[in-house]
């Protein structure tokens, strides 16, 4: 059985993150959407509310999980007994970054490979950060975000 992880932040997830886990369910046998535990950065929904909001989200997916997880991913990995990290691309920028990680990842467990994505065309500019700022001026998030959470969204700003 192939296991891949799809590990993030998820602050809200988007769309660009629900194409990303669509194709890599329909590549593996098992995908697990990993949310990392990040003591050092405060995010507007807790790790909690996150799983949630992404569990409704990847409901019609049989074939994939949500989990949180703290520590290094390599660890968490090797508990699910995952092979593959799948790292979602926006562009040249993030492949840098994403790029280290994957070597350092490799370096301390040589049996995981990281796969690399390609986001859609169409959702090459969006982040969770851009989500966020857009929504807590009262700008409009349909098509940003999986329709089933835009209300769970603006209702966390008007609450912050």
């Amino acid at each position: 059985m192939k296991i891949a992880v799809y590990p993030g932040s998820f602050d809200p997830i988007t769309n660009g993150h629900e194409d990303i886990i669509r194709r890599a369910a329909n590549v593996f046998d098992e995908l697990i959407v990993a949310v990392l535990i990040n003591p050092d950065k405060k995010g507007l929904f807790s790790i909690d509310e996150r799983v949630e909001l992404i569990k409704k989200v990847v409901k019609p997916y049989k074939n994939v999980t949500v989990e949180s997880f703290s520590g290094l991913l390599t660890n968490f990995m090797k508990q699910r007994e995952a092979k593959v990290i799948i790292k979602g691309l926006r562009a040249v920028s993030d492949f840098e970054y994403e790029f280290q990680m994957a070597l350092m990842n490799n370096k301390l467990d040589s049996s995981i490979e990281t796969l690399f994505m390609m986001t859609s065309a169409q959702y090459s500019y969006l982040s969770s950060s851009s989500v966020k700022q857009v929504a807590s001026f009262g700008g409009c998030i349909k098509d940003l975000v999986p329709d089933i959470i835009i209300n769970d969204v603006i209702n966390k700003l008007r609450v912050k």
